[in-house]
């Protein structure tokens, strides 16, 4: 009898809990969403409820890739919200158009101290209005009690996990566009479906937000399992989450003749023997920017294994090498017949 008591007591222990979170539980400020303002402090916008720890509010969905940006090594707590009674409809180069109303939240955090938990250093928010998709840079404070809108950008120096000390970039309002531009439109980049795991796609069919799997989704490995597949779809599917936002038709980087989409299929487009439009001393003598079984003679290795300014690739976005990044596509190319 008494064990049925203490279970009895618990169970509304628990529903207690339940209800008092939902009533800590903010609502997301829809209207602050979708009006012309450019609201100065993330609380604003309500996506938390506790954004120190990094809990969102009901409504508000955490999200994984299976192939990240790299970004120095830093984590990236991902979030999305959909306004209710609204849904997400699959769109062109197997992207996920969320309707207008919707934001896209993206946290960088790094680690400040053996077992001292993570710092986080920027919150970056999407907000998809009437007139399109605006992106919005905001930096936490040193009490990490808030994150202030930053539309100069900032630099904070940051120690990587590897144990690099770099000068952090915080990208101005406007530097948003170099990533995030296609067609003169700013757009996102990172919800594709074939990028998504599958446990955020199933999330999102059981809340009904889609109808299911997007038809031709070709699953991008994951990250973490890139020895385990073939050296080809590791590579590409890192080439498709790091490069091809500028690398493609109608994006920044356009000009370089280069196609680093996952679903592009032409050796030519994909840099396999194409000589560089516009690398300048980017190049570094070299004669193409792939040349199968050499990575040391090719302009795609060399760059992305650069350091330098003006020769590093990608250009935005990080400050070090990544030297996993650069282990793929070494490992692709010299497998190349």
């Amino acid at each position: 009898m008494k064990s049925r008591t203490v279970f009895a007591f618990s169970a509304i222990a628990l529903i207690a809990a339940a209800a008092n979170a939902r009533l800590a539980a903010p609502d997301v400020a829809d209207a602050v969403i979708l009006e012309d303002g450019l609201p100065r402090t993330l609380s604003d916008f309500g996506f938390f409820i506790d954004a120190a720890a990094q809990i969102p509010t009901i409504g508000v969905k955490s999200y994984q890739l299976n192939t990240p940006l790299y970004s120095d090594g830093a984590e990236k707590l991902r979030f999305y919200y959909v306004p209710t009674g609204q849904t997400i409809t699959p769109e062109g180069d197997n992207l996920l158009q969320l309707p207008v109303g919707s934001a896209l939240i993206k946290t960088f955090a790094f680690a400040f101290g053996e077992g001292d938990g993570r710092k986080l250093i920027e919150t970056r928010v999407l907000l998809h209005r009437a007139d399109g998709w605006l992106a919005l840079p905001y930096v936490w404070n040193a009490q990490q009690t808030e994150a202030r809108l930053a539309i100069a950008g900032k630099r904070l120096p940051v120690t990587t996990p590897s144990g690099e000390q770099i000068s952090y970039r915080v990208p101005n309002k406007n530097q948003c566009k170099e990533c995030h531009g296609l067609n003169g439109e700013v757009v996102p980049i990172g919800p594709k479906a074939r990028n998504l795991s599958r446990d955020a796609i199933g999330e999102m069919v059981a809340a009904g937000l889609l109808d299911g799997i997007p038809q031709g989704t070709a699953e991008v490995p994951l990250w973490s399992n890139r020895e385990q597949v073939s050296a080809e779809s590791a590579a590409r599917g890192y080439l498709d989450v790091n490069c091809a936002h500028c690398h493609r038709p109608g994006a920044t980087a356009s000009n370089s003749g280069l196609d680093l989409r996952w679903e592009q299929g032409t050796a030519s487009a994909i840099g396999i023997l194409k000589r560089p439009v516009a690398a300048g001393r980017g190049s570094g003598g070299l004669e193409f920017d792939i040349v199968p079984g050499k990575p040391d003679q090719s302009i795609l290795h060399y760059r992305m294994a650069s350091p330098e300014t003006g020769v590093a690739m990608p250009e935005l976005g990080k400050a070090t090498v990544d030297k996993d990044g650069v282990a793929a596509i070494e490992r692709w190319i010299a497998e190349m017949k």
